[in-house]
């Protein structure tokens, strides 16, 4: 019986067989622990798997319960459940290492009737001594249990290269309650667990980079908010240190960069209209997560049937249009429909039946429909024509185009304040939700023109609520308090200049290729990934844990000197996949994504991490995707939880719920 306390053993993930992070976190799930559980006289049987909360969220995120099935598990169960005894069969306990778990685990097993015949244990993360303890002096489990081993595996997968820690209320928790620091503690160290976790899983040792606190001169103090990335980063590295001394094949050298920052450094980001198929799915359709409902006519001609499809990754056209232009997404849709028809004879009668001329994506949709023998292929393909046809209806029926332009003109610098005022005057029929957002993104570049009075006429010019307003005053203080920091400078070194009526809030890299309106705007992650990259990230803003020589008095570390990336990372200058010409082959066909997208990583160099405090985006995960192309190194997203717009802003409006009341406010 193995009770060695371990990390269960892979070998690093590079080399010939280069996988990608949701990759390898579903085969250590499924191989091993699943199939590792499978020992001596227990071949055959299916087993019973028993999981927490948590755990269950891991698992889902990473593996089908079809994956699980064929690893023998005929039952799934909840700890926390009252579960039937099953005296002859296995269970696989997949849990956090928590008392309570530990608790439940030990009466399951002890006694004269256990409920399983043998256990085999497995803690998403580093179990405390005491616990393992515990465990050991109970002499009647002792001899039941399999297995007892650390997987530190405690993330959700949210893509093939995005994970989250699951704290949903960071922000609130982080950036709220100035006074009572308890809750953000607590916060800060399960995402250091979880985010270590990670680099377990993957074998990986990064440079741990972080956000240094901005102190503007001697005399201001460093609040606990300034300080936030500085003790995640340090948290990340307490664990990756005993990493280092317990999991086997962990490397004892920087295999890959770690980049620390929090939702501080780009407010933009999370509240901007994204215009790819992806982030406007989820911004303008109601989906909960990545579920679609939507209706599809019934074969018996009865009322239509409501069905639910996942948005994701095994999905061939998903994968393939996810990342691209809302319009390009459309345009390649119709392409596809029209080619489907062209190589089919059955739907060349039908579409010959209704006289020549352009037929738009829709009747190409109704036409296929109509033809049962092709529902296998075209069931997919006919999903996506309705989801763009619905968002393209929405984008016209709510002139959002008008509103992306002006939103993308206030970002590098092109409209400012007077622009804003005609359009609310001009356009009072716009959404409450879109003039807030439109706001917020005014109130990140000219915070000053929110204060007073000023503030106020702005939020009654726009109609909107009291509540409204607070969720933007919340933008302003994480942003630092208006009135010193942001004024001199924004916060990442763009200088404002206090006098001109129009400042911007980005450079624009927009370069020629871009052939998609309003596709100029980039998430301030896409600068400092590439700075990374090339090692060119300020070792004063952006100091190094990994330097054995911290200066005097705990001021910025000097980076690494030994360290440069693989030369050739920096190479590739491929055209961003949303922004090329029709017509050519991309590469980027259903088909073709998923046979490349092993090849291309072989070539891959060191992996970069960047973890974000506070909620990434949509945006942010696209940026990752393709600098993974540019830079040929796999970049890898992290973050406290994905939020779209809608749940950002609601986020924004608890940070103060509990210590401000409507009436501080007197708008």
């Amino acid at each position: 019986m193995s009770m060695s306390m371990s990390d269960s053993d892979s070998s690093s993930s590079y080399g010939a067989d280069y996988k990608n992070l949701k990759q390898v976190s579903r085969e250590r799930l499924l191989h091993e622990m699943l199939r590792s559980a499978k020992t001596g006289d227990s071949k055959s049987t299916w087993k019973v798997l028993i999981m927490d909360k948590l755990t269950v969220k891991i698992m889902s995120h990473a593996c089908k319960m079809a994956d699980i099935t064929d690893e023998g598990v005929s039952l799934v169960e909840d700890i926390y459940k009252r579960r039937q005894p099953l005296p002859t069969m296995d269970a696989i306990y997949f849990i956090q290492p928590t008392k309570e778990n530990i608790i439940m685990f030990l009466s399951d097993m002890s006694g004269r009737k256990p409920l399983y015949r043998k256990a085999f244990v497995f803690f998403s993360s580093p179990i405390a001594r005491d616990l393992v303890m515990e465990i050991k002096k109970d002499a009647q489990v002792l001899p039941r249990i399999g297995a007892l081993r650390e997987m530190n595996l405690e993330y959700f997968t949210i893509d093939s290269q995005g994970f989250i820690t699951n704290n949903e209320r960071a922000l609130e928790e982080l950036f709220g309650d100035e006074e009572n620091n308890r809750k953000a503690v607590a916060c800060l160290n399960v995402m250091a667990t979880r985010i270590a976790t990670v680099f377990a899983s993957l074998r990986e040792f990064p440079f741990v980079r972080f956000r240094a606190a901005k102190s503007l001169d001697a005399t201001t103090m460093t609040t606990f908010h300034d300080l936030i990335p500085t003790k995640l980063a340090a948290g990340v590295w307490d664990c990756l240190m005993k990493y280092k001394k317990t999991v086997p094949n962990f490397p004892q050298t920087e295999t890959c960069e770690l980049l620390i920052i929090d939702r501080t450094i780009d407010q933009i980001a999370p509240v901007i209209h994204e215009w790819t198929y992806d982030a406007m799915c989820h911004d303008l359709l109601n989906m909960e997560g990545n579920k679609f409902v939507h209706e599809v006519p019934s074969k018996t001609s009865g009322p239509p049937e409501r069905k639910e499809v996942l948005l994701e990754d095994h999905d061939p056209i998903w994968l393939e249009l996810c990342h691209a232009h809302i319009a390009d997404a459309s345009e390649r849709l119709h392409e596809k429909m029209t080619n489907f028809i062209s190589k089919n004879k059955a739907a060349q009668i039908q579409h010959g039946s209704r006289g020549s001329g352009e037929m738009s994506t829709r009747d190409l949709q109704k036409m296929v429909q109509a033809l049962p023998q092709y529902s296998e292929q075209i069931d997919k393909l006919s999903l996506h024509v309705e989801i763009a046809g619905k968002i393209n209806r929405i984008i016209r029926e709510s002139g959002l185009r008008e509103l992306g332009q002006l939103e993308q003109d206030l970002v590098f610098g092109d409209a400012g304040m007077k622009d804003v005022i005609k359009f609310l005057t001009t356009n009072e029929d716009t959404t409450r939700e879109n003039k807030l957002r439109l706001l917020m993104i005014l109130a990140s570049i000219y915070p000053e023109k929110f204060e007073g009075e000023k503030g106020q006429n702005l939020i009654k010019v726009a109609k909107l609520t009291n509540e409204d307003a607070i969720a933007i005053n919340n933008l302003r203080m994480l942003g630092g308090e208006p009135d010193t920091k942001k004024t001199a400078t924004s916060s990442f070194g763009l200088k404002f200049d206090m006098h001109k009526k129009k400042r911007a809030a980005r450079k624009d890299r927009s370069s020629e290729e871009e052939t998609w309106q309003l596709s100029r705007f980039y998430p301030i992650i896409e600068e400092l990934i590439e700075k990374v990259s090339k090692n060119e990230l300020s070792k004063l803003d952006y100091p190094c844990l990994n330097d054995p020589s911290p200066t005097f008095h705990g001021t910025p570390f000097a980076g690494p000197i030994t360290h440069n990336p693989p030369a050739h990372s920096m190479r590739s200058r491929r055209t961003p996949t949303w922004a090329r010409p029709r017509g050519s082959d991309d590469g980027y066909s259903s088909d073709s994504v998923l046979k490349h997208a092993s090849s291309d990583f072989k070539k891959m160099g060191q992996r970069i991490f960047i973890f974000i405090v506070g909620g990434a985006t949509r945006s942010e995960l696209r940026i990752c995707h393709k600098l993974t192309g540019k830079l040929k190194r796999e970049v890898i997203l992290g973050s406290s939880s994905i939020d779209d717009p809608a749940q950002f802003i609601t986020k924004l409006k608890m940070l103060t719920a509990q210590e401000l009341s409507l009436d501080d406010l007197q708008i």
